[in-house]
């Protein structure tokens, strides 16, 4: 565990949990993902901290060597999970590529708030909060990943980022560790 700290005003970025994501055959069960993540919302927003939450509802245009999905998504795929309990405070993104800032405005709807750091969890490990995170990190977030809140289909891509893209990228930590070092965060 290298978590440090967490800046007085950091935010939550949850990717993508939302009806279509979770019913997927992922690695670890999307029930206990969706238990932190919801524990994370939570405590940023007793605390008054940004919470967004980002869904997906396409991909990036250009050739792929692997087969995209061409068709259209079924009714509800894109919904956020209930057990998110959406707030009119959350910030809601919906994007187009893997990553949460590309083609949206992420970036300045946080920086507008001040924020300095995120704290990012969510589906899947390798895709969406992989790219997410770098996104945020090329943009100046210092950046947290809570690494029991995220899952992904793929072991190999949830372990390669775990292991060695993340700690590149910012500091890891549990939910519940994040969660403590939140408590003692004295808020900007």
């Amino acid at each position: 565990m290298a978590l440090t700290a967490l800046d007085p005003n950091t935010a939550l970025i949850i990717v993508d949990l939302q009806k279509g994501i979770v019913s997927l055959p992922l690695i670890h069960p999307a029930g206990d993902v969706i238990e932190r993540a919801c524990a994370l919302a939570d405590a940023f927003r007793e605390r008054g901290l940004p919470v967004a939450l980002v869904k997906v509802a396409g991909g990036a245009p250009g050739r792929t060597e692997q087969p995209r999905q061409t068709r259209s998504l079924p009714d509800g795929w894109t919904d956020l999970i209930p057990e998110l309990n959406q707030q009119p405070s959350d910030i809601v993104v919906t994007k187009r590529t893997w990553g949460a800032f590309a083609s949206t405005d992420l970036e300045a709807q946080l920086k507008a708030r001040g924020v300095t750091q995120v704290v990012i969890a969510g589906v899947a490990t390798g895709t969406g909060a992989e790219a997410t995170a770098r996104q945020a990190y090329e943009q100046g977030f210092n950046v947290t990943l809570a690494i029991d809140a995220m899952t992904d289909m793929r072991p190999e891509a949830h372990d390669y980022s775990l292991k060695n893209v993340f700690p590149r990228l910012g500091e890891t930590g549990t939910s519940q560790e994040i969660i403590d070092l939140l408590l003692t965060t004295r808020s900007a």
